[in-house]
C-alpha cells in the first residue's frame, strides 16, 4: 500500500476515533459525494484567487501567498465534496489528493501536486511548496514575495 492511501486510512480511522470520542474531526470522514459543498468550495477558492490577485497588485504580496494557498487548498477540498469526503486536517487533505491521483481518479501531475505539499519528506525539505511559502510569508518578517515564487 502506497504511502498516501496509508496516510489516507490514518486520517479515517482518527477521525471515526475523535468522533466516537465527541470531539470535532481532524482528520477524513466518508461522506456522500456533495455536489453543492464541491461547488461552495469552488466559489471560495476563486475568491481567494481574487484576494491573492489584488494583494499581490496593491503591494501586499506577502498576503497573497497565504490566500493563493488557500485558494488551492479550497479547490482540494471541493475534489474531497465530489469525491465524497470532508476533511478537518490540510495534511489529510494533502495525502487524499495524492491517493486519487495514484488511483488515476483525478488527472492533476505528481509533480505540481508536489509542489503544493509533498509527502515525501526528503523531498519536501528541498523544494520550496506551497505550504512552506504560506508559513514563511504568514508568520515571517518579509514583507514582499519575489515574482518567480508564483509560477
Amino acid at each position: 500500500m502506497s504511502h498516501a492511501k496509508n496516510k489516507v486510512d490514518w486520517c479515517l480511522k482518527k477521525a471515526e476515533k475523535e468522533l466516537l470520542e465527541g470531539h470535532a474531526q481532524r482528520g477524513l470522514v466518508k461522506i456522500e459525494p456533495n455536489k453543492q459543498q464541491a461547488l461552495s468550495h469552488t466559489a471560495k477558492a476563486e475568491h481567494d484567487l481574487r484576494a491573492g490577485i489584488e494583494f499581490a497588485k496593491s503591494g501586499f504580496s506577502d498576503w497573497s501567498a497565504s490566500a493563493f494557498f488557500y485558494s488551492m487548498y479550497q479547490s482540494f477540498l471541493a475534489i474531497a465534496a465530489k469525491f465524497g469526503y470532508e476533511s478537518g486536517n490540510q495534511e489529510c487533505t494533502f495525502a487524499l489528493m495524492h491517493s486519487l491521483v495514484e488511483e488515476k481518479k483525478i488527472d492533476f501531475e505528481k509533480s505540481m501536486l508536489d509542489k503544493i505539499a509533498s509527502l515525501d519528506m526528503q523531498e519536501a525539505g528541498r523544494e520550496i511548496t506551497s505550504v512552506k511559502a504560506r508559513e514563511k510569508y504568514q508568520y515571517g518578517t518579509e514583507l514582499s514575495i519575489d515574482d518567480n515564487l508564483y509560477e
